[in-house]
């Protein structure tokens, strides 16, 4: 009698594992996007005071949501001739760029000792 309650309880108990296991896995990432219309430019900011990459690019006349995430530490992400500043609660703006250039994205909050190196650059193209 002792085998079959033992048995029993192992066997509810796999049963109660697996239910857990299915039922509280963590979902997967949802890929972002803009609203339709617009082209999203996610200017990720690293704990290594770096972005994610060396240049974003961008069309003139497009309509583009730039998006500063923060994958480690404080940062912002600003652009000087476009009068951008991403940081504390505004982390997206809608812009419709209408100048070509090289436009500097620099870290807007001082976040350690290699904030002074900490730069990107926006494309726009014509």
């Amino acid at each position: 009698m002792k085998k079959w309650a033992m048995f029993s309880l192992f066997s509810i108990a796999c049963v109660f594992a697996v239910g857990l296991m299915l039922f509280n896995m963590p979902k997967p990432p949802v890929e972002e996007t803009a609203p339709e219309g617009m082209t999203l430019v996610k200017i990720v900011a690293n704990g290594d005071f770096t972005f994610g990459e060396a240049e974003y690019k961008v069309k003139v006349g497009e309509k583009v949501r730039l998006k500063l995430v923060n994958k480690a530490g404080i940062h912002g992400a600003g652009i000087k001739e476009f009068n951008i500043d991403l940081k504390d609660g505004q982390m997206e703006k809608d812009m419709t760029f209408d100048k070509p250039g090289k436009y500097e994205i620099f870290c807007s909050i001082m976040c350690g000792p290699g904030h002074n190196t900490m730069k990107s650059y926006l494309i726009v193209e014509a």
